[in-house]
């Protein structure tokens, strides 16, 4: 472990830099994934008038594993959570990582405060916020871990703190540009195939994605405090068309990994 000290907007940050071991895909073929439902039992994410995001993840994540299950037999598909239960963002990303996962896919849905005209997906990969649009993405996703007994796993972070997102420009992972490449797939996906409006690409520092040895990728789904998103992504057809639409994303991607290996 080493420790590291910043000054930073006048405030002294210590951050501890935890080495990473690079054990996934290292084979020619991606075989495990890791898909996760954001949120659960006592964190219900997001609130919309009818439903709350935790269900809408579960849902669509469910549905995601299903077209893989089905369609991709030589692929292992591992859940974080099938069932509405509370999981820690750091066993998420061990869940993954104790699987030697080749990819790492969490689900979410958006919300604003007060504006409920903003609609959209977006997808992230780990990286340094570039705006405070992004920064705020990742403080109410990062906000889970206020429920949970024990920082101590992610080194006291305060997701609240602007100052300690400074942590996530020294963190960037080995597996970005997969991330990247991963991530463009799934946001050409639910733009052109599902009619989503496009907020594009983003990177921002997401504690579930911090530690996770391989490609990670975080989605969001829309904004559930959209009326009209709200009732797509609710709906059978909108959850059906949103896990199509990654299933899509990540069929593709193994495809070309495993083309690029000549498999």
């Amino acid at each position: 472990m080493i420790q590291r000290k910043f000054f930073q907007f006048g405030v002294l940050v210590v951050f501890f830099l935890i080495p990473f071991c690079s054990f996934a895909q290292k084979g020619e073929k991606i075989q495990t994934i890791v898909i996760d439902a954001g949120h659960g039992g006592k964190d219900t994410g997001a609130l919309g008038r009818l439903s709350t995001e935790k269900s809408i993840n579960l849902s669509v994540a469910l549905k995601f594993g299903a077209y893989i299950e089905e369609n991709l037999p030589d692929v292992k598909v591992i859940y974080t959570r099938t069932t509405d239960k509370f999981v820690e963002l750091s066993e998420r990303a061990a869940i993954a990582n104790r699987n030697n996962a080749d990819v790492f896919i969490s689900i979410h849905c958006n919300s604003t405060d007060g504006i409920t005209s903003v609609d959209g997906a977006e997808t992230f990969v780990m990286g340094e916020s570039k705006n405070e649009a992004n920064l705020n993405v990742a403080k109410k996703e990062n906000s889970a871990i206020l429920l949970e007994s024990n920082t101590k796993a992610y080194d006291n972070f305060d997701p609240n703190s602007t100052e300690a997102y400074i942590i996530f420009s020294l963190n960037q992972s080995i597996y970005q540009s997969q991330s990247l490449s991963l991530a463009d797939k799934v946001q050409k996906q639910f733009t052109k195939k599902v009619g989503r409006h496009d907020r594009g690409v983003q990177q921002a520092g997401f504690l579930v994605l911090w530690k996770t040895s391989m490609p990670s990728i975080l989605v969001e789904l829309g904004f559930i405090n959209n009326m009209k998103e709200e009732q797509f992504l609710k709906s059978e057809t909108g959850q059906t068309q949103m896990a199509l639409a990654l299933y899509r994303a990540f069929e593709e991607y193994k495809r070309e990994f495993e083309s690029e290996n000549h498999v």
